[in-house]
């Protein structure tokens, strides 16, 4: 049977492995179903046109483009900010250095500069300001610092940003900002997404995360910046036809899905509340200010808590000695309930 409100079949299996397993409802089709289209490669459709322009100014920047995934934005973003030979600065962890098969290496010939990580997923100002590369030709040129919010679901500290963004500018290097779930920091600190963004000069914001769309990021800044990655957009083979149809739902997203990241939010804390009187984890992050839960214990705990509760219907991800579960708009009040007891009967 099809909930056509939430987009899911009843009866499946509670999936808490990402926030991109969710569905499109109901709503979210019919806006792609009516979608005007045309071919975005000669910049001929309107949607995509609207999607760029909507999220461009929902995070203050001049300009957006419509790419297939949050990799693939940010390895753009790589692209149009350092030539072959030249240096990002990163964290250790964050998903542009860990999670996306060294793109920017592999494909532009950009070398990256990893850094330690503060305790809640930070780089440290001083630390930037001592990896950037001394002018002399033994070295790679340092060009850009890549940030990230959230970083595992923490919502990361604004002063820190601006301070490690000032010190990249001060040294003349642009700032990008791996903003996937952007939206989720916004809803959790009461902060307008454009003031959390300021901090960079560009920024990529995943739509089929938590806000639900079936694919898609846009990778927002400056006009000028944004007609040369549009080149580099096209260089990697991202360059869509009539992706109207997928702007549409992006545009259902922004439009719809925002606000109601506040449940997710709800849901975690909650069931962080089940998992720590259980006794049997430590939580990573006993805030769990977003949609994230991470759990620590032995690696065969983690494996027999992840075969407990594929057993009781939930689907989870076990990784060695930790374990994530993630809210998303799939997940209803119901379904929390559920899982809570499955928690309780581990």
């Amino acid at each position: 049977m099809y909930d056509s409100e939430r987009g899911v079949a009843s009866g499946n299996l509670i999936d808490l492995r990402s926030d991109t397993v969710t569905k499109p409802c109901q709503g979210m089709r019919k806006a792609m179903a009516d979608a005007e289209v045309g071919d975005d490669v000669y910049g001929d459709d309107p949607t995509v046109r609207h999607l760029e322009e909507f999220t461009a100014e929902l995070l203050g920047k001049e300009a957006g483009l419509f790419v297939t995934s949050g990799t693939q934005s940010n390895l753009v973003a790589l692209l149009t900010h350092c030539g072959r030979g030249d240096e990002y600065i990163g964290g250790i962890g964050y998903h542009i250095s860990k999670y996306e098969a060294g793109g920017a290496a592999v494909l532009g010939g950009i070398s990256p500069r990893h850094l330690s990580l503060n305790e809640t997923g930070g780089l440290d100002p001083s630390n930037v300001e001592a990896a950037i590369q001394p002018d002399d030709p033994h070295f790679a040129i340092t060009r850009l610092v890549c940030l990230e919010n959230t970083y595992n679901g923490r919502v990361q500290d604004q002063a820190n940003m601006k301070a490690v963004s000032d010190t990249a500018r001060s040294n003349s290097l642009s700032v990008h900002l791996d903003g996937a779930r952007l939206m989720n920091a916004a809803v959790a600190s009461g902060t307008e997404a454009r003031n959390l963004a300021e901090i960079a000069d560009t920024v990529s914001l995943c739509l089929s995360k938590g806000l639900g769309a079936p694919v898609g990021s846009v990778l927002c800044g400056p006009a000028e910046f944004i007609n040369k990655a549009r080149r580099n957009r096209k260089l990697v083979g991202g360059g869509m036809r009539q992706s109207g149809i997928l702007a549409a739902a992006g545009l259902y997203a922004l439009n719809h899905n925002i606000e109601r990241l506040e449940e997710d939010h709800t849901h975690a804390a909650e069931l962080s509340r089940v998992l720590t009187e259980s006794g049997r984890f430590e939580l990573k992050e006993t805030d769990s200010q977003t949609s994230m839960i991470w759990l620590e214990a032995s690696a065969d705990t983690c494996d027999a808590f992840g075969e407990h509760m594929l057993s009781n219907g939930i689907r989870i991800s076990p990784n060695g000695n930790s374990c994530r579960l993630v809210m998303h708009r799939d997940v209803s009040a119901e379904d929390v309930n559920t899982i809570a007891g499955a928690i309780s009967s581990f």
